[in-house]
């Protein structure tokens, strides 16, 4: 198989000093109150959860912990369950949009900051990782402007380092290095990095590679194809591969910013911690294996689920198909709205997958749960079909009214 070129720079960029990708805004010393890894805090929040698997604040605290990690996947679950535990919450939709981005799903997060701001969080909790999103879909300027918001939050230091990428990416070279100086005279560790990037989107290739080999010596020859490449690209594949490590190849984007084999040993034992009750696990000394959190709890259940490590499908049923998820809050809020007693209960969830997205609701014990509903739908004149999971389909709440 083909090494691509963004595995070729993960090696060089990644090991050690996380070259390629910026840490989430929603991250930002925001996960713990305690002075902390955000491995050491995912364990005690799950800890916590092990006995109290509905406590709100250790829900959000580990879904922002896992997003750090890089395992939007977990924090995808953490969030969706803090959502379950306190729906009038802005957090959970802010932590799905923070996912969302972190994905390199802009169109997908900006609902999500909608329904947050709509439920009374400030612009500025939320302003950083929506400037993500607007810089991915290659809009400079709606991306600086919720990154100025930030800069009053309590992600000011990322929304500096933000904002100095985005200016350069639309020419402001001069703008994105002044941007920095002030975290450069605290010797912000996270400058080098970004200097090197502005540098390259200035299309000043040769000081930007003296910059990386300064902070990382040696490094030159793996990091020359993508400072090369780096100038070439539109406005938001620039953003993509500076902030998330997402860089086109061969017409398709991959990450980087994640040096495998460390992708397979972030969140170790996590689905036990879930299941131990009140025993207090021993502290973890590892940096934690992967872990598939259920986005959903199974329907007419009492007990928010974890999935095991290894992959299992869920059934749900299927409302609609398409590529608009706007078109799908909507729908759902039509069918909502028309029959209330029947969507009681009921959260809607978007499936995605490289064959599209699908509006679904469930999950579902077994088939003939699912076939009831269905009829119940039928009765109603709502068309709902069988969709069983895969491996591929990545599922996430859906932002509603």
């Amino acid at each position: 198989m083909r090494e691509s070129l963004q595995f070729r720079l993960a090696g060089a960029l990644v090991a050690g000093a996380a070259m390629l990708a910026a840490a989430p805004c929603q991250a930002q010393g925001s996960y713990s109150p305690y002075d902390e890894s955000p491995g050491t805090a995912l364990a005690r929040y799950v800890r916590t959860l092990a006995s109290e698997p509905t406590d709100f604040q250790s829900l959000i605290g580990a879904g922002k912990a896992a997003l750090e990690m890089g395992d939007a996947q977990a924090a995808a679950g953490f969030f969706a369950r803090a959502d379950e535990a306190n729906p009038r919450s802005p957090l959970p939709q802010a932590g799905m949009g923070a996912v969302s981005v972190a994905n390199g799903d802009p169109q997908a997060a900006l609902p999500y900051f909608r329904r947050a701001q709509q439920l009374g969080a400030p612009l500025a909790t939320f302003a950083c990782d929506r400037g993500l999103a607007y810089d991915l879909m290659g809009q400079q300027a709606q991306a600086q402007a919720d990154y100025r918001a930030a800069l009053a939050g309590r992600d000011s230091d990322e929304a500096r380092r933000r904002l100095a990428l985005s200016l350069a990416i639309s020419g402001n070279r001069d703008g994105a290095l002044q941007m920095l100086a002030p975290l450069s005279a605290r010797g912000d560790p996270g400058v080098p990095r970004i200097r090197a990037f502005v540098l390259a989107l200035s299309g000043d290739s040769g000081s930007a590679m003296n910059a990386i080999n300064a902070a990382m010596p040696g490094s030159w020859s793996r990091v020359a194809p993508f400072v090369q490449r780096l100038p070439s690209l539109a406005a938001g594949q620039k953003a993509a591969a500076v902030n998330l490590g997402l860089f086109p190849d061969a017409g398709e984007a991959s990450y980087a910013s994640v040096a495998p084999p460390a992708a397979a040993d972030r969140l170790a034992d996590i689905d036990a911690l879930l299941h131990v009750g009140s025993q207090q696990p021993p502290p973890m000394t590892q940096p934690p294996r992967p872990l598939q959190v259920a986005y959903a709890r199974p329907r007419m259940t009492g007990s928010v689920q974890s999935a095991p490590a290894n992959f299992q499908p869920k059934i749900w049923l299927q409302l609609a198909r398409g590529a608009d998820v706007d078109a799908f809050s909507r729908q759902f809020q039509r069918l909502r709205s028309k029959n209330p007693d029947l969507f009681e209960g009921l959260k809607p969830y978007v499936a995605r997958s490289p064959e599209g997205a699908r509006l679904i609701v469930g999950p579902f014990h077994g088939r003939a749960d699912a076939e009831i509903l269905a009829e119940d739908f039928a009765s109603a004149g709502i068309n709902a079909s069988d969709f069983t999971n895969s491996q591929a389909d990545r599922i996430a709440p859906l932002a509603v009214e």
